[in-house]
């Protein structure tokens, strides 16, 4: 569809015609992709029919019925098919000169049955192999691009996503085979600045060929142009896989910065936060408001100490830097619900717990999907004590904190557990420091709304240097890198 579709949502506020692709950006990559009047030009996903519009030999597929009759008016010249894209793809013989449009951006969430499994199985033959958690875009510019002819171009609207998501690589992957060019164009300013969303534009020529780098442009605001911009940075192929993991976001920052870091991470010096811990997610018990109980609640109902675990249920609770005995009696004194009903799965139930769990608020419990799946229900699964919290949603930076006070905690948070070496302690004193500050950048990724998003596999690669050479590196170097990451981000413009 011509828009960025992050959900059902915002889909219906699609329908209405609010997130339609500006003007001046369909223009641009009309022209970036077209060479000449019989250039024959498909468009997957053509919502309203505005990338059609603009070129008389073009053919468009659409599945939202509304949207192919608004398609037909504006462009009655064109050939649109109502239906399933990956359907028509997988059968049609046509072979086009280009592709352009702006492909729905639906989460693995929304992008489901057959519909999906269509994708996958197509991607798959043409050599893009996906996972069940891609995005719809990746797979409709990766079928797009079986139908293109020898020499064919493309030019697309995409997430920004797809400078970091793991399922963007294949993407990239199976464009760094096919085209002799892959340029991709990072725009800080928002196309639409009504969704948490961030867009780049992509374009690919030369189908048949393969290239040897990726060019990369950062812009911080939509430049209408009549071709691909001509200054860009040349990306190695074998550095984007190697040091930064299939990631375009670090090249957002200088090259010095970059080199720094390439250097940090490297050395003997500095760690891995996975070489020193583990990091995962705390546990999920399906019911919170349930399984946490007040200690009024807690008293009422006569449950015993032993069966209780103070808990951290979400990173705003965290204090800085120790969460302590105090802290914890402090919540207790207050009333707070963060006493975890910690049953294991054969323990002798006291009466009074059986009466808690025979009352209506364990009849709603107990139908919730995770205590459904689980026997007993009632037993919460995976209640770990960590050695530190780790934010995994942060404003200015993620906060590590010990945890002194021996709580557990619900995935809302990040469980740290060192692995067993007592000397691993020391590279945590550096968390804090404008490297570790700059790490958390690059290995995290922007979530909307200026937040910094650390998924467990993503804090394992963050760089903790020993504190001994930090006061050796470039303070400058490294805030304005910073900076630059947090402006990508939206958060200096939020704050």
């Amino acid at each position: 569809m011509d828009a960025a579709v992050p959900s059902l949502r915002q889909l219906t506020k699609k329908e209405t015609g609010a997130f339609y692709t500006p003007d001046e950006v369909v223009g641009t990559l009309l022209k970036w992709a077209i060479r000449n009047e019989d250039d024959r030009l498909i468009d997957p996903a053509c919502g309203d029919g505005r990338f059609i519009a603009g070129h008389r030999n073009s053919v468009g597929v659409e599945q939202d019925v509304s949207a192919v009759g608004a398609a037909i008016a504006r462009a009655p010249w064109a050939l649109i098919h109502e239906g399933d894209f990956f359907a028509w793809a997988a059968e049609t013989t046509e072979r086009f000169d280009c592709a352009v449009g702006n492909p729905p951006f639906i989460r693995y969430q929304r992008f489901s049955g057959m519909t999906r499994s269509r994708a996958l199985q197509l991607c798959a033959r043409l050599g893009a192999d996906f996972s069940g958690l891609t995005s719809s875009w990746a797979p409709f510019i990766a079928a797009t691009v079986g139908l293109l002819k020898p020499g064919g171009r493309l030019a697309f609207v995409v997430p920004a996503e797809i400078g970091h998501a793991p399922y963007a690589a294949p993407l990239l992957e199976c464009l760094i085979k096919r085209f002799g060019i892959v340029h991709v164009v990072a725009v800080r300013e928002k196309f639409f600045p009504a969704l948490s969303e961030d867009c780049w534009l992509l374009f690919a020529d030369g189908f048949g060929s393969s290239a040897d780098h990726i060019r990369f442009t950062v812009q911080d605001r939509f430049i209408a142009s009549p071709k691909p911009p001509r200054q860009f940075l040349c990306v190695s192929i074998s550095e984007w896989r190697g040091e930064w993991r299939h990631r375009l976001r670090p090249f957002l920052i200088s090259s010095a910065a970059r080199e720094l870091y390439r250097e940090m991470a490297s050395g003997i010096d500095a760690k891995r936060l996975g070489e020193l811990a583990s990091v995962g997610i705390g546990y999920v018990s399906g019911a919170n408001e349930f399984f946490h109980l007040r200690p009024s609640e807690a008293e009422r109902y006569q449950i015993p100490r032993e069966f209780l675990h103070a808990s951290v249920r979400n990173g705003r609770a965290l204090p800085a830097s120790r969460l302590t005995h105090r802290i914890v009696e402090r919540w207790i004194k207050d009333d707070e619900p963060v006493l975890l009903l910690k049953l294991s799965k054969t323990a002798q139930l006291p009466r009074s717990i059986r009466r808690y769990l025979g009352t209506d608020a364990a009849q709603v419990a107990r139908s919730a999907y995770k205590c459904r799946v689980r026997e007993p229900w009632y037993s919460v699964p995976d209640v770990q004590v960590p050695d530190f919290f780790l934010s995994y949603m942060s404003g200015i930076e993620p906060g590590m904190v010990r945890n002194d006070a021996r709580c557990t905690c619900t995935n809302s948070v990040h469980a740290v557990r060192i692995k067993g070496n007592v000397a691993a302690l020391k590279y945590f004193a550096s968390w804090g420091s404008e490297f570790v500050q700059l790490s958390c950048e690059i290995e995290g990724h922007p979530l909307g709304g200026g937040m910094l998003k650390l998924e467990p596999r993503e804090a394992a690669h963050i760089v903790l240097p020993s504190p001994s050479i930090l006061e050796r590196l470039n303070l400058a170097l490294m805030r304005d890198a910073i900076g630059i990451m947090r402006r990508w981000r939206h958060y200096a413009s939020r704050a």
